[in-house]
């Protein structure tokens, strides 16, 4: 069976000071972003998936979003280096988790930079989109790790979101969803499901039919369960404020080393 561990980070004391790139700033609740990121947590247990915590970045307000440190294809990391120079201090501590894990490691060079958030796994075909945080040079980098290892690697740039999988993510079956004003090339997937909301895009596969998804999107809810899936629900208001969605609060791992999936 694959093995089903999550790494996760808590959110910091200075979330409120986070980036913000598409929209406008708003407000944050600390105490409120701490409860949604326990339930969001709870959430990934409840469905069988083991955590595992970084180490606190406590000076690095956009820590919680510990998917941008790395990219997992298989039982290798491939470590980030994020074209946000504030974020590259989350790096070390996760660094740490990936070793402890028993993760084969490369890291993102200069001059190329990397979010994981701009990388969207479907089956073997990795697409890794060419935004404000990962140039040209970061995507031959991990075309150079993951391809020998099976992968097929498809660059899919983009303009109006800031990640990836800020527009796109996929359900069980390959189909890639996104929501259409954000998605500027959906012919660049082989299935493409257009979704009714924003946050309906952005989907984790907890496994079987169930589907995490944001709260924030009601109506694609009721769509993925039309289609024969199971929406579980999680409000995560706070992080969305800073361009957060549900696949950037975990880092999912199923392929690791027998080690670690007794460690």
């Amino acid at each position: 069976m694959p093995s089903r561990l999550a790494l996760v980070r808590r959110p910091g004391p200075r979330l409120a000071d986070g980036l913000v790139t598409h929209m406008g700033r708003q407000p944050v609740d600390p105490a409120l972003a701490l409860r949604q990121w326990e339930a969001y947590v709870r959430a990934l247990r409840d469905h069988g998936w083991r955590t595992t915590e970084v180490a606190p970045a406590d000076d690095c307000p956009d820590a919680v979003f510990v998917e941008d440190t790395m990219v997992v294809f298989r039982n290798v990391a491939l470590l980030a280096r994020s074209g946000a120079a504030s974020r590259r201090p989350e790096l070390p501590a996760a660094r740490e988790a990936a070793e402890a894990l028993g993760c084969s490691l490369n890291a993102v060079r200069a001059p190329g930079t990397l979010d994981g958030g701009d990388v969207l796994k479907v089956g073997d075909t990795v697409y890794v989109g060419r935004g404000c945080r990962t140039n040209a040079e970061g995507v031959r980098q991990l075309r150079s790790t993951f391809e020998p290892l099976g992968a097929r690697v498809v660059a899919v740039p983009f303009r109006r979101v800031l990640h990836l999988k800020s527009a796109v993510t996929a359900l069980p079956d390959g189909t890639v969803i996104g929501y259409l004003p954000l998605v500027e090339t959906p012919s660049v997937f082989p299935q493409f499901r257009p979704v009714l909301e924003e946050a309906g895009a952005h989907v984790v596969l907890l496994g079987g039919d169930a589907l995490l998804m944001s709260a924030s999107a009601p109506r694609t809810a009721q769509l993925f369960t039309r289609l024969g899936y199971r929406p579980v629900v999680v409000d995560i208001s706070e992080f969305e404020k800073r361009e957060g969605c549900v696949t950037c609060l975990s880092v999912r791992l199923r392929d690791l080393p027998e080690r670690a999936r007794h460690s």
